[in-house]
This record gives C-alpha cells, structure tokens and sequence, in this order.
C-alpha cells in the first residue's frame, strides 16, 4: 500500500511535538484549576514584577521564544533583499487585513456587548511578534523570513499602534454611529517600545550571540546537529510553563464567567480560522514555497496578546469587559494555531508535493532535529 505523505510528515514530529496539543490543554487546564483553587496564586504571581512587566510571564516567554531565534541562519537574512513580494504581502496581511477583519467579526458576531467587542478589537490591532516564531518552527516555516516578519512588526508596532487604536476603538464607531466608550486610547510608544525589547529583544540578542559563539567555536554542522536538537524542545517546554502561568492568573475568571467566555471565544475563533485560510491560499496562489506560505499565514493570524492585555487593562482596569476579552486570546489562540500546524502539515504534500523546489534550495532542521527538505 502507497504510504499517505501527510502521515509520513506527521510522523516525522517527535512524541512532544506529535502529542503538543495534549500537553497544550493540560497546561491549560492546570494553569486555570491553580487560579480557581488557589485564587491568591494569582496576586502572588502577580506580584513578582518589574513596573507593569510580569517576571514569570517574560521567564516564560524568552525561554519559549529563544530556540526558534537560535536557529535563524543570521547571514540569510539579506536574502529579504530579494522577497520583496513576501515581505510587502505579509505587512499588507498583518496591517490591513488583519485589523479590519477583526473589526468586522467583532461587530458581526457581538452586536450587543460592545465592551467585549472593544477588547477583540485591541486584540486585532496587536500583531504577533512573540509565539509566531514557535508555530512557525512546528509546521516547517523559514525562520529566516519568520525572524524578518516579526521585527517588521515591531517596528510598526511602535509606530502605529496608538493610532490604529483610537481609530478602530473610538473614531471608526463613531462613524458607524455606535461608541461602546468615551474613552480615547493613548497608548505610549515608549511602552509599546519596552514590551517589544523584553519579549523579542532580549531573546533575539540571546540567539545571535549563541550562533556567533557556537559556530566558531564548534563548527556549523556541530551546531545545527547537536546544539539545536536539543534547544529546540526547549522552547516547548517554554510555552507550557508559560500557559500555566498565564491561565493562573485567571483562572477564577475562566471558571465563573463560562458564557461570556464562550461569547467572545466564538469570534476570536472564527478570526484565526478566516485569517490563517485567506493568507494560506492566498499565499499559494501568488506561488510561494511551502516555507514562505507557512511563515506568512503564521505571522498574518497570530496576534500578540501580551501587548493587548496591557493595552486593556492600563485603559479600562484589571477587571473590566475590555481586559477578559484580550486574557481570552491566548486561551483560544494557542489550540486553534497548535490545530492550524497540523493542517498546514497536512496541506504540504497535497498543495507543494514532496520534491525539493529549486527557489528554496537551503534545508534547517525540523521541530524534530531531523533534516527537513524545502
């Protein structure tokens, strides 16, 4: 009998990255039965800060985000040079599409609670630039371009963000002839500035130092074989420790307000599924490789979440409509992009089939360790 090739590829993935969902909703669920149980854990973690930045949560997120930053072959990335085309399709994705499909959604699916609908919106204006890079690596993305795409957005975070928020919270409502608030979001650069130095700077300069280091020392192969292999499930074990303290934090919440999580659930959802598809095919009828259609549609549906609950909670308070909203994207996020690596494994030998295709003719290695021809 003819091996299927998406079962030769799914069972290319290590026991960890086969069963991550598994251990994705058991993080979940720990996280959230510690929150509920013990709902002082919440305060207790909460108080191990700097300024407004949680320490376990940043532990947490540079830990998850370092791996996939080590194995980016820093002297590739001026072959951006030339992928003007991917580059300019995903800023349009990730600065045009993005905000004003989560905006639509929003309006269409929560017509009657417009402060939930304001945080979904403060979700959709914050584009991914942290746990992209793990959903990238997972599904066999370029980490490269990946790398590329999540700087870009940095910048552009720092630079638009406070203007698309008082567009698409206050001005654009406005002319709908709804305002859900009075409020006018002003968010400081200089804020949006430090969130993106803790979680992408830091784990960046730690990733480059590392290949610079380790490569003269030990050689490249020795790095790409033996160091990366065994960082890489690293990063992993990085996004569950950082699950169980986030949900935590809120789990009491999650617990005693099921409806009004499945509400602004359904919308998100729906979101992810829309965004990830639209830039998927899109994507492949422009004729990229697999690797620049897996890194585009990864970076144009994740959003980052540490940003928005800032966002939320520093405008409208720890306990409002508009911060539960935002806590809410992760715990829809996470299984829905852990679902979509699946299917993008799946679609690559039915959409790319399984030769190497002479535009990407480099190789990295997989989630697994394992040579992974692009």
């Amino acid at each position: 009998m003819k091996e299927d090739p998406a079962r030769a590829v799914l069972d290319g993935l290590s026991l960890l990255d086969r069963l991550l969902p598994i251990w994705i909703f058991i993080a979940m669920g720990a996280g959230v039965l510690i929150g509920y149980v013990f709902p002082e854990a919440g305060p207790l973690i909460g108080s191990f800060q700097i300024d407004s930045v949680s320490l376990p949560i940043a532990i947490g997120l540079i830990w998850m985000i370092y791996p996939p930053l080590a194995a980016v072959n820093y002297r590739e990335l001026g072959k951006a040079r030339g992928a003007k085309k991917v580059m300019g399709f995903s800023l349009f994705l990730n600065w045009a599409v993005g905000p004003f499909l989560m905006f639509g959604v929003a309006w269409l699916l929560l017509p009657d609670l417009p402060l939930f609908r304001e945080g979904l919106i403060i979700v959709g204006l914050a584009r991914c630039i942290a746990m992209v890079l793990v959903w990238n690596m997972l599904a066999g993305g370029d980490n490269e371009y990946a790398a590329i795409i999540v700087a870009l957005n940095a910048i552009f975070q720092i630079a638009l963000y406070s203007v698309y928020a008082y567009f698409f919270v206050t001005v654009l409502p406005r002319w709908l002839g709804t305002s859900a608030s009075a409020t006018v979001i002003n968010v400081n650069p200089f804020d949006i500035a430090r969130s993106v130095a803790i979680f992408l700077g830091v784990p960046l300069i730690m990733g480059v130092l590392s290949r610079v280091a380790l490569t003269r020392r030990r050689g490249e192969q020795w790095y790409r074989d033996e160091f990366l292999r065994r960082v890489r499930p690293t990063a992993l074990v990085g996004l569950l420790f950082t699950l169980v303290v986030m949900f935590s934090l809120q789990g009491n919440y999650i617990v005693t307000l099921p409806l009004d999580l499945v509400r602004v659930a359904i919308p998100l959802m729906a979101y992810f599924v829309i965004m990830f598809g639209v830039s998927f095919l899109s994507s492949w009828k422009l004729k990229f490789t697999y690797e620049e259609t897996v890194t585009t549609s990864f970076t144009a549906a994740s959003n980052n979440f540490e940003l928005a609950i800032a966002v939320a909670v520093t405008v409208f308070g720890l306990n409002s409509s508009q911060a539960f909203a935002t806590v809410t994207g992760p715990l829809i996020e996470v299984p829905v992009m852990i679902g979509l690596v699946y299917v993008s494994l799946w679609l690559k030998p039915r959409l790319y089939g399984t030769k190497m295709n002479p535009a990407s003719p480099h190789s990295d290695a997989g989630p697994d360790g394992a040579e992974t021809v692009r």
